[in-house]
């Protein structure tokens, strides 16, 4: 059951991913791809909320790695009496109540640490160290600064709130932020009410799954089938929308 939701999760990230970045694979995506999984899969195998606020401080930093991942399976674990690493009381939305707490400490963490390197460094050093091999180890682009600087620019302060909730900005908010020596209150709370919203959210899909988890196992098969054609599917229509742009 868990094994299913678990690739539930992947498929859905992946599709995401593939979305954000609909041109022809390229050896540095493929790298990224091959760390985000080594990173998963360590994940998965050592679940706890040392691990949680760890891997949510990953993906609010300069790694982007998906919160898509981290919080649902963890709020899922918390709601299983099975689980000695999560489970803390009978109450399950206790449980998934300090999952989502830690889950925000290391995004706030994450936030901190992109704001004080880009208030510290400078534009011109940030983008310079974005194009280096060590920061395209780090998974950071130029265009996907340029992308959250624009945003945080056209929405002002504001943006480091909404930015928390969309794909794509979500973890790279923080670096206009400092570019702009923004106040670190404001900063902060924007931050963290976003951060707490966003893995409320994840957290509530993780509790539904785990409520549906007996029609999850009597029909496991028949979703992987149609998941998997799904994710096909949506990998023809980028190519596809790939080859008429070219």
């Amino acid at each position: 059951m868990k094994r299913v939701f678990l690739i539930l999760l992947l498929v859905a990230f992946c599709s995401v991913s593939l979305a954000d970045n609909d041109t022809a694979t390229s050896p540095q995506d493929t790298i990224k791809k091959s760390l985000t999984m080594r990173l998963v899969g360590t994940y998965l195998d050592n679940l706890n909320y040392g691990t949680i606020t760890l891997f949510m401080t990953i993906e609010s930093s300069f790694i982007p790695f998906p919160s898509e991942i981290v919080v649902p399976p963890a709020a899922y674990g918390a709601c299983d009496p099975d689980n000695p690493h999560l489970f803390l009381t009978e109450n399950k939305w206790i449980n998934i109540s300090v999952v989502v707490l830690f889950a925000t400490l290391g995004a706030i963490l994450g936030a901190l640490i992109n704001y004080y390197l880009a208030f510290y460094l400078g534009r011109p050093i940030v983008y310079w160290f974005v194009e280096t091999r060590l920061g395209k180890m780090f998974l950071l682009s130029k265009e996907g600064v340029i992308k959250a600087e624009n945003y945080f620019v056209k929405n002002g302060n504001i943006s480091t709130f909404i930015g928390r909730l969309i794909t794509g900005i979500r973890q790279l908010i923080s670096i206009p932020a400092g570019l702009a020596k923004m106040k670190m209150l404001p900063f902060l709370l924007y931050t963290t009410l976003g951060a707490f919203i966003w893995n409320c959210i994840l957290a509530i899909v993780g509790y539904v799954a785990y409520g549906q988890q007996d029609l999850i196992k009597k029909y496991a098969h028949e979703l992987s089938i149609i998941l998997l054609g799904l994710g096909v599917l949506f990998v023809i229509y980028l190519i596809y929308k790939g080859i008429r742009k070219k």
